[in-house]
């Protein structure tokens, strides 16, 4: 049976930050603790959430790190507490919206924040009590913003997922205009976040005909511009589709994920300074590889039906070009040449399958993983 959910209320447009007051009002919030980090503090853009904000009271943390903690977590929600506030705007990239949405749990539920993630069965236990949460993104690229997901490094190390319809965003306001000062590589390394959620999620086997279309629509809009938005910053248009994108893809990922999310998740665990979106950028050619074959991309197409939206004629039924056009977007871009250019060493692999065969993505790729195959990806990937 498919079960197909679409999602919370979206405001899409330059400007639209100013609205932050009246979805404050709307979601019940009458004292916010806005959440962010030091890079979107000394950029500007928590005044600019302050100023939108007016005589409405709030508390402040900016202390998100890269890759949010159980720890930072626990310090967000004891200053949430501590100020009286009855809900949060998350102002930043990925990070600060999942670290909200730790805190969203952590302040109404009790007990230790593993017990909520998804592999330790803990989706279940997350309820309507979670505190209500408005995501602002400054990035275009993980789409946190409008997904029922959070993922966090918990106290033993382990970059688990957590995943409930409870922890939504009442509203996602994106606002391209926060978008024009990021520099090139994290606009190009975002960028391919949201491609790669695109991609993998229309390769993912659930059927669910309305994500596909649009993470289809995403990865046309997301290939056409990210080129453009990482040349020239203040492509406004550029940075409005590359917006679109990553709601896109997050709108659709609810479908699934797969290899690519699982290496990533573990490798980030064991690495917590590894960009994100950097590292789906290097595992997503092996990984389209791996999927090309299975009978749920030829029969559906998958294929022909991507390159078609990336503006490649011929595709073999290996995935090659399509393979060969991710490798040379990400040079194109300034990205990594591969993991090893990233520090990783093949010393690192035996931890990362292992968190990889643990990762909730790992069972929704088109094709199950082995252990030798995750080692065969490490190493393509290098």
């Amino acid at each position: 049976m498919a079960f197909i959910n679409y999602i919370t209320q979206i405001q899409l447009d330059f400007g639209s930050l100013k609205l932050l007051p009246q979805e404050c009002e709307r979601s019940g919030i009458r004292k916010p603790m806005i959440v962010t980090d030091a890079g979107v503090r000394d950029a500007g853009l928590l005044d600019r959430a302050r100023a939108a904000l007016g005589a409405l009271p709030y508390a402040v943390f900016d202390q998100t790190p890269s890759n949010p903690t159980e720890a930072a977590v626990r310090a967000a929600a004891q200053v949430y507490l501590a100020q009286g506030c009855d809900g949060l705007i998350a102002v930043g990239g990925g990070s600060s919206i999942d670290l909200a949405k730790g805190v969203a749990i952590a302040a109404t539920h009790e007990g230790a924040l593993t017990s909520y993630a998804t592999i330790e069965g803990g989706s279940l236990k997350i309820t309507a009590r979670v505190a209500p949460l408005i995501a602002v993104p400054t990035t275009a690229g993980t789409g946190s913003e409008v997904a029922r997901g959070a993922i966090l490094i918990v106290d033993d190390g382990r970059k688990l997922g957590f995943h409930s319809w409870h922890l939504v965003p009442r509203t996602a306001i994106c606002d391209p205009e926060l978008t024009l000062c990021l520099p090139p590589f994290l606009t190009a390394a975002t960028g391919m976040d949201a491609i790669a959620h695109c991609m993998e999620t229309f390769m993912a086997p659930a059927v669910n005909p309305p994500a596909d279309g649009i993470g289809l629509d995403g990865l046309e809009r997301g290939w056409a511009h990210v080129e453009r938005a990482t040349r020239d910053g203040q492509d406004r248009d550029a940075r409005w589709n590359m917006m679109s994108a990553s709601i896109q893809g997050a709108l659709a990922f609810q479908k699934g994920l797969g290899c690519v999310h699982s290496l990533s998740h573990s490798l980030g665990g064991v690495n917590p300074r590894l960009h994100h979106g950097t590292l789906n950028a290097m595992f997503l050619p092996a990984v389209l590889r791996f999927n090309a074959g299975t009978d749920s991309m030829r029969r559906d197409r998958r294929l022909t039906r991507m390159a078609h939206a990336m503006g490649i004629g011929a595709c073999d039924e290996q995935g090659t070009e399509i393979a060969a056009a991710l490798v040379a977007m990400n040079a194109r871009l300034g990205l990594p040449a591969g993991l090893a250019a990233m520090g990783v060493t093949p010393d690192l692999f035996e931890r990362v399958i292992d968190g990889a065969m643990a990762d909730h993505c790992h069972l929704t790729n088109p094709r199950i993983a082995t252990r030798e195959d995750y080692r065969q990806m490490l190493e393509a990937s290098m």
